[in-house]
């Protein structure tokens, strides 16, 4: 099964209307957000004008090797191996509140390997946003006490 988010993004006025109810969605579930945190590399696709319309700023979770300057890495658990994701140390403070976007969650490896990296920057993370949900996958459950919103699920 694969969740295709090519077509939201091709049609202004969906992706508008997607942009539009996640904004609805946090402005009502959250008074005070410093940055959104994308995920590579669709949620660099959501996250920045999303963050844009918020008025707050746009943080990079990449996979390793492709962010400058030190940084910080968690690996995670992939159907065939490992990966691990990266982020700038810099680029969160202590303390500070974050969203964590993606287009998609599945097993939940690589949003629980965000959180973890948000752990160790010690910010806040309010909620970990996603698009479509693949519910038989469970990937919200290993998320654990973390905040979870998608917009769509499938069973």
């Amino acid at each position: 099964l694969c969740s295709d988010i090519s077509p939201l993004l091709k049609d202004p006025a969906a992706f508008r209307t997607l942009i539009d109810l996640l904004e609805d969605h946090l402005r009502a579930s959250f008074p005070k957000i410093d940055f959104i945190a994308g995920l590579d590399s669709r949620g660099f696709l959501i996250g920045p004008p999303l963050a844009q319309r918020l008025g707050i700023g746009f943080v990079l979770v990449r996979k390793k090797g492709k962010l400058p300057g030190p940084t910080e890495s968690a690996s995670y658990a992939l159907e065939y191996g490992k990966a691990e994701l990266e982020i700038q140390s810099d680029a969160v403070e202590p303390g500070q509140k974050v969203v964590i976007v993606d287009d998609l969650l599945a097993t939940g490896g690589t949003m629980c390997a965000a959180c973890e990296l948000m752990k160790r920057l010690k910010a806040e993370v309010l909620e970990c946003l996603v698009i479509v949900e693949l519910k038989p996958l469970k990937g919200s459950e290993k998320l654990k006490s973390v905040p979870f919103y998608s917009l769509l699920q499938y069973d």
